[in-house]
Formats: C-alpha cells, sequence, structure tokens
C-alpha cells in the first residue's frame, strides 16, 4: 500500500502545486485573492460547491451515521440536500442582484450595508465563527484518524492534525481563492471515485441491494426504519435537520461566496441544478458502505469501523486511493471554510487595502490554530457535530434573507432577536437550559420565531431603503 500512497500522493500534491502557482500569478490585486475574479464556470462551479459540501463528514461520517442509525439517514442528508438545491437557485438569484453592481466582502459586509447597522455583521462573524471553527476541527480530526489506523505509531494524533493545517495555510495564503476551487475540484473527483470504488465493494459483499437489506434485516431490523436504534432520526430530528440543511448556502459562508463567484446567473442556475445530481450520486454508496459496517462491524467503535472498511478490507491500490482521497477531502474544506472566516473578517475591518489584507491573512492564520486545537479536544460524532454547525449557523438565516429581499427600511430588531437566539442554542448546546420545550426541540423552536419575526419586521417596514454603493460607504 505504501508504494500506491506514494504514486498517488506525489499526483495529488503536484496537481496542488501546479494550481497553486498559476493562481498566485493571476492574483493581482486583493479582489482577485479573495473573489477568484469572480469568473467561475459550470464545471468548476459544481465541483469546489460540492467539494464544499460533500467532505470528511460525508466521506467517514454518513457511513458510520448509517451503520448505527440505519437507513432513514437518507432522509436526514440525501432529502435534504435535494430541497436545499431549490433553495439555493431562489436565493442564489436574489444574492446576486443584491451585489450586483457593488464589491462583494462576505455576508459580514453585505448584511451590514443592509441593515445600515454593523452590528447585524458582528453577529452573523460571531455565528460562523462559533460554528464553523468545530466544524473545521471534526474534518482535521477525520484525517488524523484515518492516517493513524493507515500508519499505525508513525505519529500521534496531534502531529497529522499539524501538517494537514501547516498544509492548508501554504495552500490559501500562497493561491487564494482560485486555488481552493482547483483544489475543491480535485477533491469533488476523487471523492466521487473513491466513495463508488469501496461502496461498489461493500456491496458486492451482500450481492445486491435486495440481498443487502434482507441480510441487514436479520442483523438489526430496527436499522430498516426510522427513527433507527439509537432513536435519533424522530420527525421532529429530521425536519429541524431539513431547515439547518436549507439554510446552508445562506447561512454558511463559504457557500454563499461560491454563489457570488459564479461568472454568471445562468451558470450559477445550472451549478445549483448539477449540484443536486451531484449529492445523490456520493451519498449513495455512503449507504452501502454503513450496512457491509453494520454486518460485520456493528460491535466495532467508529475508528475500528473506519480503518476495515476504507483500508483492510480493500486492495492496496484502492486502501491508498482512500487514503489520498480522505486527504484531499479534509484539506479543501477546512481550506473553505477558514478562508470564508477570513473572507467575512475583511468585511468588517475599515481602513486602506494593504492594511485589511495583512489583517485578514492573519485572522486565516489565527482560525487555523484554533480549529486544530479544537480538533485535538473534540469527541463527538463526525456527523452530529457538523448537523450542530449546520443548525448554529442556520439561526441566522432569517436575519440574513430580511436583509437581502427586503425592499423597506426594517427594524433592527432581528438582529437582536437573531442574537438571543444564538445564546439561547448555546446555552441548551453547554447543558445549562433544556433542548426540548412542550415536546418540541429548541433548535426548531428558535427557527419558527425568528422566521416569523423576520415576516413581521418585512410587513411593519417603512419607506423605502437605498443601499448604499460600497465606494460611497467607504468615503
Amino acid at each position: 500500500m505504501i508504494f500506491w500512497v506514494w504514486v498517488f500522493g506525489l499526483i495529488y500534491a503536484g496537481l496542488l502545486v501546479f494550481a497553486s502557482l498559476k493562481s498566485y500569478k493571476k492574483n493581482r490585486s486583493s479582489e482577485e485573492f479573495m473573489m477568484a475574479g469572480s469568473n467561475i464556470g459550470l464545471t468548476l462551479g459544481v465541483l469546489t460547491f460540492a467539494a464544499a459540501l460533500f467532505s470528511t463528514f460525508t466521506f467517514l461520517g454518513m457511513p458510520d451515521f448509517f451503520r448505527i442509525n440505519g437507513v432513514a439517514a437518507w432522509i436526514f442528508l440525501a432529502v435534504s440536500d435535494g430541497a436545499m438545491v431549490f433553495l439555493l437557485l431562489w436565493f442564489g438569484y436574489h444574492i446576486r442582484m443584491k451585489v450586483k453592481g457593488m464589491e462583494f466582502r462576505g455576508v459580514a459586509g453585505l448584511i451590514s450595508r443592509c441593515y445600515e447597522n454593523r452590528l447585524a455583521g458582528y453577529v452573523f462573524f460571531l455565528s460562523s465563527f462559533l460554528f464553523l471553527i468545530p466544524y473545521v476541527g471534526i474534518q482535521i480530526q477525520g484525517i488524523a484518524i484515518f492516517m493513524d489506523a493507515a500508519f499505525p505509531g508513525s505519529l500521534p494524533a496531534w502531529g497529522w492534525s499539524a501538517g494537514i493545517v501547516l498544509i492548508m495555510l501554504i495552500y490559501s495564503e500562497i493561491g487564494g481563492l482560485k486555488a481552493i476551487i482547483f483544489s475543491d475540484a480535485i477533491q469533488g473527483l476523487l471523492l466521487l471515485a473513491v466513495i463508488w470504488i469501496i461502496g461498489w465493494a461493500c456491496l458486492s459483499h451482500f450481492g445486491g441491494i435486495g440481498a443487502m437489506f434482507d441480510k441487514i434485516g436479520n442483523v438489526q431490523e430496527d436499522l430498516l426504519s426510522s427513527p433507527g436504534p439509537q432513536g435519533l432520526l424522530t420527525p421532529q430530528f429530521l425536519f429541524a435537520s431539513l431547515i439547518a440543511i436549507l439554510m446552508i448556502p445562506v447561512t454558511q459562508p463559504q457557500f454563499t461566496t461560491r454563489i457570488v463567484v459564479m461568472k454568471s446567473m445562468k451558470t450559477m442556475q445550472l451549478m445549483a441544478v448539477s449540484l443536486g445530481a451531484f449529492a445523490i450520486l456520493v451519498i449513495l454508496p455512503t449507504i452501502f458502505i454503513g450496512m457491509y459496517g453494520a454486518d460485520l462491524y456493528s460491535e466495532y467503535g467508529r475508528d475500528e469501523f473506519f480503518a476495515n472498511a476504507f483500508l483492510y478490507d480493500q486492495p492496496n491500490a484502492v486502501a491508498a486511493l482512500a487514503i489520498i482521497g480522505l486527504i484531499a477531502a479534509g484539506l479543501s474544506t477546512t481550506n473553505a471554510q477558514i478562508f470564508a472566516l477570513g473572507s467575512e473578517l475583511r468585511g468588517l475591518l475599515r481602513g486602506n487595502e494593504n492594511s485589511i489584507m495583512t489583517k485578514t491573512k492573519i485572522g486565516i492564520f489565527v482560525f487555523s490554530l484554533i480549529a486544530f486545537f479544537f480538533s485535538i479536544i473534540v469527541i463527538d460524532q463526525l456527523v452530529l457535530l457538523a448537523r450542530v454547525s449546520f443548525a448554529g449557523t442556520g439561526i441566522m438565516g432569517p436575519m440574513i434573507i430580511l436583509g437581502i429581499l427586503s425592499n423597506r427600511k426594517v427594524s433592527s430588531a432581528i438582529i437582536y432577536l437573531s442574537l438571543a437566539g444564538l445564546l439561547i442554542f448555546l446555552l441548551s448546546l453547554g447543558g445549562f437550559i433544556p433542548d426540548m420545550y412542550f415536546g418540541i426541540r429548541l433548535d426548531l423552536i428558535l427557527f419558527i420565531s425568528l422566521g416569523i419575526a423576520a415576516v413581521i419586521s418585512h410587513l411593519t417596514g417603512t419607506k423605502p431603503r437605498l443601499i448604499r454603493p460600497e465606494t460611497d460607504e467607504k468615503n
């Protein structure tokens, strides 16, 4: 396997160096560095959006989630992602119309202008920081777990994590967003290839889809129905998860940025539709891998399941490709999210452009260090922690949508309510307050309450609002 790791690893490293240097030569301005020239075509657009969306979370997290919670997990992710495509089409149109003719400096900068209140930007940045950093941490941790299983005893887990963070920093600081998008394209293709090669091998173990479900029904019947053996996949959990995933293009800045940098409205719309097909292709084989684990490794822990299903039970070349694919998945996703946080920070800073860019790059470095330390201490399941990240940032959805859609001067109350909702959600995560009230999940209550508040704010808005251009605001 080591031979194949070197072969695939050198090819991947060569592609990264080529992409980074090519992007570096084109980065003649801070706008080019941060926004990739806002000229991304359909193929790159689909692959970069998919790579940022389907990463270590999908590669390792979803097979283990299917193994533990059963096939109803398809409703949690695949159905929700399918619905997200429709929101992406709708929201993509409106945000591109909103930023037309102005410089886009992240969602934080945009909604600060929409509300004419910088607090809106700070609240959004706070939510992004609090929930994207842990999400980045689990990507890094997933790679570390996998590499430790592939090369036991060669490096401690923190050593693998540190190496990933170092590569990520060098790559993003040199090439900027365009380099990250090229990396995403490589990762997207690798992910699709590897997950299907391993998924097909796992399906062949059963002899077909029908035989797979028959066998799993005999092993553990609860895996074939909702809410699953753990009782997790209840209607409320699935509905709240649907809302959280719907909000991903709105509230997670790495995705919003990718919507804006597409070269045209038509390209963005074709990207959204193509993404739906890509989602199904990526998620389907994770069922096969998960059911394979439920059959052979139901009593094993997460790490042992990963090692067996992705490494020890596969031919050497496939196991090596899985290692490189996972590294690529983790690198592109962590790069995208950390860089997006830097972009949001840039939208809140004031001063000359050189000073802003220096502070932005320092911010990216600091965010990376925090994510590294978080990757060492995090112990939660990959999928559930990712789901918390979706829900936490999703709380900002009503405030963002109201700011972008409303053509009226609306009350700033939604900003303070969103901040209050964020704090309440954090208190529930810390166990200081219950996460259920009157039999309803707290996150679902927050989503609905803030949505109603946004509608009321829009209906009670007063005079038409005029958003000042970015140049006027600077002056």
